[in-house]
């Protein structure tokens, strides 16, 4: 049987790393996990009490609104204006999806179809790749690395399109390579979108991980953004909320409206109790975000100063929960699926190898502040006896 939507993925790279590292675990070994970007910091006290409490009530076990409930959706408009000064209307500027890569994926279908194209960072992940292709569209990719003039390369992809893509998905703090922006460059690419009359999607997966200052900005926040923009947002990284798939989507009111048309077809919306859970949450635990930056920062500071130690120097990152690291030049001829199989083999730490990302990530990898700084301190030590060429 053919199954031509799925039959042109490449291998899913991260597989191979994640099968050394169960191998690995059978055998008894303490293997330190730093590949997959999967939050370990509990959820908030008060969204796991209301869960509990909601659960218990039977009325909260029927068909929900594949919209978000109105509460959801004011307590979310109310978190955007405290943040970002952004005011948004919770009815037709707003729409509840279940998680960001839901989200991402069904509003493609939306967008896009056979012949459209969208413009997409590279390296990037996954889903921001594969969304347009699974909806029909085709994918031109901006090279996207630390320092780089995004902004140029992106005008200059979209000049020198035939036909022009419709779409340009944006994603910062950028994961994986860490990129950051500020107000200033939302601005230029809006005025630019408002001039070429192409739509922005922009994925604000890291809105709270801003380390030394930085305030990761909503492109919402720029002049005339509502005309051409939408953005996500989800509460897996702000709220350590993952398993519980929280995500909005916010802007444009006619693409949110046409989001939701889709989704009246598809889904009956999450689960209404962890609905309630996540209003309650948005409304009153105010302090958790900046108090889950903190802890991601300084395990940032604990993994840079931990490789520097090995010999191992990389770029502060500004934003999110990860690092992207070159791999050391004596290393660099094993590729970063052989260098990051060496790492699970030889030190007993897993990382993500940056040709997982698309072509742009080769000779990367990708470190996730997932682990305390005690077990960041022991991976970077293993790192070091397993790479003697670094000193």
């Amino acid at each position: 049987m053919e199954f031509r939507r799925i039959n042109g993925l490449p291998p899913y790279v991260f597989t191979i790393i994640n099968d050394l590292k169960i191998d690995a675990r059978r055998s008894g070994e303490d293997v330190i996990d730093l590949g997959f970007g999967n939050p370990d910091l509990p959820s908030p006290e008060i969204a796991v009490s209301k869960l509990q409490e909601a659960a218990a009530n039977p009325r909260n076990h029927r068909y929900s609104l594949s919209r978000g409930l109105p509460k959801l959706r004011e307590a979310f408009t109310d978190m955007y204006r405290r943040r970002f000064e952004v005011e948004l209307d919770p009815e037709t500027e707003v729409i509840n999806t279940i998680g960001a890569k839901e989200g991402l994926s069904h509003l493609m279908w939306v967008l896009l179809q056979p012949g459209d194209a969208a413009l997409v960072p590279s390296p990037s992940y996954p889903i921001h790749l594969y969304a347009p292709l699974f909806a029909g569209g085709e994918v031109r990719e901006v090279p996207l690395g630390v320092g780089d003039d995004f902004f140029e390369a992106m005008r200059e992809r979209w000049e020198y399109s035939w036909p022009k893509p419709r779409v340009i998905l944006l994603s910062f703090p950028h994961n994986p390579t860490t990129t950051c922006v500020d107000v200033a460059f939302m601005q230029r690419v809006v005025d630019f979108a408002r001039e070429k009359e192409v739509l922005l999607v922009h994925d604000l997966a890291y809105a709270d991980l801003g380390y030394d200052g930085y305030l990761p900005p909503s492109i919402l926040q720029a002049d005339g953004a509502k005309d051409v923009a939408v953005e996500l947002y989800s509460m897996t990284k702000s709220y350590s909320m993952a398993g519980w798939r929280v995500a909005f989507l916010a802007g444009n009111p006619e693409v949110v409206g046409a989001l939701a048309k889709l989704k009246s077809y598809l889904d009956y919306g999450t689960f209404q109790p962890i609905q309630i859970a996540a209003t309650v949450t948005m409304n009153e635990a105010l302090d958790y975000p900046a108090e889950a930056c903190a802890i991601y920062e300084s395990r940032r500071n604990t993994l840079v100063d931990g490789l520097s130690r090995i010999g191992w120097d990389i770029e502060p990152p500004q934003g999110t929960m990860f690092a992207w690291a070159k791999i050391p030049e004596p290393y660099r001829e094993l590729g970063s699926v052989e260098f990051c199989s060496k790492l699970v083999r030889e030190a007993n730490v897993a990382l993500s190898p940056g040709k997982g990302f698309g072509p742009g990530g080769e000779g990367h990898v990708r470190f996730a502040l997932i682990e305390n700084e005690q077990r960041i301190n022991q991976a970077t030590r293993s790192l070091g006896r397993a790479l003697p060429k670094l000193l």
